[in-house]
């Protein structure tokens, strides 16, 4: 056994960013210290990501991570391409290129559009690495001298056309349990149950609609069912401890209702983390199995250390961010996965879902040139503050949301630009004019002020709370509350010439307190805005800021500001409507070809 391992281990490559490990600086948890460890759902390297994508996963996980930086946490942020599977493989047979040079073609993609995206992994890697392979294989041996393991025949479907067993995610059909007609074959979309891929009624191939055949062949299952009573017993601690959404906890609750039963972790696929037994060399681990432990082997690139995270539940809170439609395995499969191996866990404490996010009165098509992609954010020359701020404004935290064009323009000029954008530019440049950009002598001393301090800090009080329990779009409308509580004290104050000449004490006191408003507003708008908080950080000429349980005045009489700069520019919908599609328009026509997408989640 260990033999053939070792053979496996020689095939694969080892990932560059592996070599420089351990010559990073390395980020480890800390006794004592709140240490957090994030991920976001790995995403498919066969495609370019959309909008809703990087919402559902990349960018929802970046917030926090960055709020948890700003409050001094201990945080690690990975993520990575899911890079093995059927649909690797089909993508590569379409564009005439191994699977290899599909995954880095893609990579080199994802990694481009979150640098744009502002999206600050710790580390950001891909799980065709020899780590992926000595994990996955050491879980799997350690699952099968437990006894969660076990051998047994299972009918497969075949397609005659392809000359190919199809991955249950590569058939479509007509669904059992609901009769939607569109179900894949290992999962519902519309009633949201498992599915195997032979129970479809009217079973087709994705890729050519033919009807496939039906073939025995031997596989591997993990017995979910000798797992179920310890794993609902950690969903049970976890879920409330670590305040799961109710949709999470009700997904997880039917899984679990209807009886776990035996899952098929291995495929008859050459793309993949082969399978370390002697029978079964031919074979691959099924990517619900295999992909997961992506989380462990991407960490264990970014350090040869990495079980202190993954192996450590007393000192580390484990945070996952992902779609809806990836709640289970992470809440159920992967949980029992690592429960079966009978070793200590970092175990998932907060599950963080999205709904879906469609694209005006329609969904994602690369396809049909519908929508906006990844690799279309940068051609549209709208900053990515813009970007980030809406899409995080319309989360689908409950619900589905809709992304147009006309909301997006109208957030932009109506509340980046008119609110936020008008307080920290009428402040700097009030101050920059009147008093050549060094504050003034002020006190907080007075009724107004002691008023805005009290308002300022109940604000403060509630974007805490918001964010400590990961309500992202709650924690964005508190800090917009903020900027709109500053526009109202100078409004209040009335800040212009006559202030100035006629009472100077006052106008002090309104510059200072604003100045040191805006220094608060920089840190609460970094996690989401993070370019346009280091805009405002060069007016006021400060370094960037923690996130404070109460304001404090950190910005003292004498202080040299900067240069003034506009933070957003006014903008018009109907040229970005017109090029990407949507609501009332007829898309252009295009040579590109992808797949059809409306989930926000994506491949872990």
């Amino acid at each position: 056994m260990a033999q053939y391992t070792e053979t496996l281990l020689a095939d694969r490559r080892v990932s560059p960013e592996a070599i420089l490990k351990n010559h990073q600086n390395i980020r480890l948890p800390e006794k004592g210290q709140r240490n957090v460890l994030i991920t976001s759902a790995l995403p498919y390297v066969n495609n370019i990501p959309h909008l809703g994508n990087i919402i559902g996963s990349v960018l929802s996980a970046d917030v926090f991570a960055r709020y948890a930086r700003a409050r001094g946490y201990n945080t690690l942020y990975v993520c990575g391409t899911d890079e093995y599977g059927t649909a690797t493989e089909t993508k590569a047979l379409a564009e005439g290129i191994s699977c290899q040079e599909l995954c880095d073609k893609y990579y080199a993609i994802h990694h481009d559009v979150y640098k744009w995206f502002d999206i600050n992994f710790d580390y950001f890697g891909r799980t065709t690495t020899s780590e992926q392979t000595v994990i996955a294989q050491d879980i799997f041996l350690k699952l099968l001298k437990n006894g969660y393991l076990s051998e047994d025949s299972m009918l497969q479907l075949f397609c005659e056309k392809c000359q190919r067993y199809l991955a249950d995610r590569y058939v479509e059909g007509t669904c059992p349990k609901c009769g939607y007609v569109d179900a894949r074959g290992d999962q519902c979309d519309s009633c949201g149950q498992l599915l195997n891929a032979v129970e479809l009624i009217n079973p087709r191939c994705q890729q050519d609609g033919s009807p496939p055949i039906t073939r025995e062949s031997q596989h591997m299952f993990l017995n979910l069912n000798m797992l179920q009573g310890p794993t609902e017993q950690w969903i049970e601690e976890a879920s409330t401890e670590g305040k799961w959404s109710a949709n999470s906890k009700t997904i997880t609750q039917n899984w679990l209702r209807e009886g776990l039963r035996p899952r098929c972790i291995t495929r008859d696929l050459k793309w993949g983390t082969k399978v370390p037994l002697e029978g079964m060399k031919d074979k691959v681990f099924y990517v619900w199995f295999d992909a997961p432990i992506g989380y462990l082997s991407i960490t264990a690139n970014y350090t040869d250390q990495w079980e202190q995270w993954w192996k450590n539940p007393e000192d580390v809170k484990l945070y996952q961010f992902m779609g809806k439609d990836n709640v289970p395995f992470h809440t159920v499969m992967f949980p029992s996965t690592l429960i079966g191996t009978g070793e200590s866990w970092t175990l998932l404490h907060h599950l963080n879902t999205t709904e879906y996010l469609n694209y005006e009165n329609t969904k994602f098509s690369k396809s049909r040139n519908i929508g906006v992609f990844g690799d279309d954010v940068k051609d549209t020359g709208i900053p990515v503050s813009v970007w980030r701020y809406y899409l995080l404004s319309i989360r689908p935290e409950t619900s589905d949301s809709m992304f147009t064009w006309k909301e997006f323009i109208t957030r932009n000029n109506t509340e980046l630009l008119a609110n936020l954008g008008n307080f920290v530019n009428r402040v700097v440049k009030f101050a920059i004019a009147k008093y050549n950009g060094i504050l003034p002598d002020f006190t907080m001393d007075e009724e107004d002020e002691q008023i805005l301090t009290k308002n300022v800090n109940e604000i403060l009080t509630k974007y805490l709370e918001a964010m400590e329990n990961v309500k992202i779009r709650a924690g964005l409308e508190k800090a917009m509350e903020l900027s709109h509580l500053g526009n109202y004290y100078l409004q209040e104050s009335k800040l212009d010439n006559t202030l100035f000449a006629d009472n100077p004490q006052k106008c002090a006191a309104v510059i200072g307190a604003t100045i040191n408003m805006i220094y608060l507003l920089s840190a609460l708008i970094e996690p989401y805005m993070p370019s346009t908080s280091e805009s405002i950080l060069r007016q006021l000429n400060a370094p960037a800021r923690t996130i404070p349980d109460s304001w404090t005045i950190d910005i003292y009489p004498e202080h040299k500001l900067g240069k003034a700069e506009y933070l957003f520019r006014r903008l018009d919908d109907k040229q970005f409507r017109e090029k990407y599609g949507g609501l009332d328009t007829k898309p252009k026509q295009t040579k590109k070809k992808g797949n059809t997408q409306k989930k926000t989640g994506s491949g872990v």
